[in-house]
């Protein structure tokens, strides 16, 4: 069979446009010669296939190796492309290390701004050419660096400060000596700390005025914030629903940090678009999450991380060492169980807990706990594109976002093939290929 007879019969089995590869040629056009192509779509992966890239987006894609005329190759026979990995948990101002609690009193946000860069390339470098910020204050900045082309780094959705409650996991103020609080006072919504429902809206009119994408709110304790329990709820459901209403209004989706039961079930009531990590995460909260179509990212590689580091002496404080033990440990099993449920998932790592650039480990994680191989890199393609609510990204198809990744191997036979990344490209510049030093 031809190339052009197989073309035409997978494009029109997989609705890729079957436009002629002549009529894209020109400069600022790149050809992708992939050994195979996975298919966010089906979940497949398929032979090999030819990627037009014009400009920022993919112009055509077609079955076969078809050489385009006045048009660069990259070579990535031996290799599987993918559409670019979306991470929805991450937090890149910040790394944890045994120096993080103090670093918090001796550093000033300019430094954590310098160690973002260096953060968010590595998480580039990796395959993630988009992520979500869920807290932190230097983010918004950070995304806006990356999109005047200062520094290297995936495309961000930001959340800014987190919303939390007086005490609650994202409370700036937690561990603090009562001296030092004295002198500051007590957060507000400006800070993100709120106690009613209309401090609620005012923290949501607060971060659209820092320039948030998203609201992030934290509706239970954590597991690394300097507080006693890990998963108390921490909002009364009005105050959820006031959040959740008000970013309505701007068009912000709504990601709830949730440990415990009850605080996941009154986030999912009040209408989240996702929970993040949902550790004791009950058959009746899946339940509810399912009708209600809420989204589970449940951050494995960050219980495993914080589990490992737990048994440390002194790598945490004496009052979060505890939590990571429990907590850390239960979340892979979490994730088993949702998805056998029919829960929806998409895929996050909550890196910043752990060191950046080892996003990818939660492809591994999740297939270690029943997840197909398929299904995880969904999760981090197509699947994540629906959480953000976007519609051109997370697909090799003509129209969208030219976000590529390429790993050498089948990674539904090895998922371990996505720890190797071999070529990055985002928004159609080349950030890595084979042969190359980043």
């Amino acid at each position: 069979m031809t190339v052009r007879l197989v073309r035409t019969a997978v494009c029109t089995a997989l609705a890729l446009s079957c436009l002629s590869f002549a009529s894209h040629a020109a400069s600022g056009s790149t050809a992708l010669h992939c050994g195979q192509l996975f298919d966010s779509r089906s979940g497949d992966v398929l032979g090999p296939h030819t990627v037009l890239i014009r400009d920022d987006r993919i112009a055509a894609v077609t079955a076969g190796h078809a050489e385009v005329p006045g048009t660069p190759g990259i070579d990535l026979s031996g290799h599987t492309c993918t559409p670019g990995w979306t991470d929805l948990h991450v937090h890149l101002g910040s790394q944890s290390s045994p120096d993080s609690y103090s670093e918090g009193f001796r550093l000033d946000d300019v430094d954590y701004a310098f160690r973002s860069v260096g953060y968010a390339k590595k998480t580039l470098l990796a395959g993630f050419t988009s992520v979500r910020d869920l807290g932190g204050e230097v983010s918004p900045h950070l995304r806006d660096a990356i999109n005047q082309g200062l520094v290297d780094g995936p495309r961000i959705w930001a959340a800014g400060k987190s919303i939390a409650t007086t005490g609650g996991h994202a409370d700036p103020t937690n561990g603090y000596n009562s001296s030092l609080s004295h002198l500051l006072g007590p957060p507000g919504p400006t800070e993100g700390v709120i106690n009613s429902v209309a401090d609620a809206r005012q923290a949501v009119r607060q971060r659209y005025k820092d320039g948030s994408d998203v609201i992030k709110i934290t509706a239970t304790g954590g597991v690394l914030s300097y507080a006693r329990s890990g998963d108390a709820p921490q909002f009364r459901v009005d105050e959820i629903q006031a959040i959740v209403d008000t970013a309505k209004d701007y068009g912000y989706h709504v990601a709830a940090h949730a440990h415990g039961e009850e605080g996941m079930r009154r986030a999912v009531e009040a209408g989240v678009t996702s929970i993040e990590h949902g550790t004791y995460m009950s058959d009746e909260v899946m339940a509810l999450m399912k009708r209600k179509g809420t989204w589970y990212v449940p951050t494995v590689y960050a219980g495993r991380f914080v589990a490992d580091k737990a048994k440390i002496d002194g790598y945490f404080p004496d009052v979060v060492r505890p939590k990571a033990a429990r907590i850390g440990e239960l979340i892979q099993a979490t994730a088993a169980r949702a998805y056998k449920a029919g829960v929806k998932m998409a895929f996050g790592t909550d890196m910043g807990v752990g060191p950046h650039g080892d996003n990818a480990r939660e492809f591994v994680y999740l297939v270690e706990a029943g997840v197909p191989a398929a299904v995880a890199l969904q999760m981090a393609t197509i699947r994540a594109a629906e959480v953000l609510g976007v519609d051109d990204q997370g697909v090799i198809a003509p129209g969208q976002r030219a976000d590529i990744v390429a790993v050498k191997g089948n990674p539904l036979e090895d998922i371990n093939r996505v720890l190797d990344v071999a070529f990055v490209m985002k928004d159609g510049v080349v950030y890595s290929q084979p042969g190359t030093s980043p």
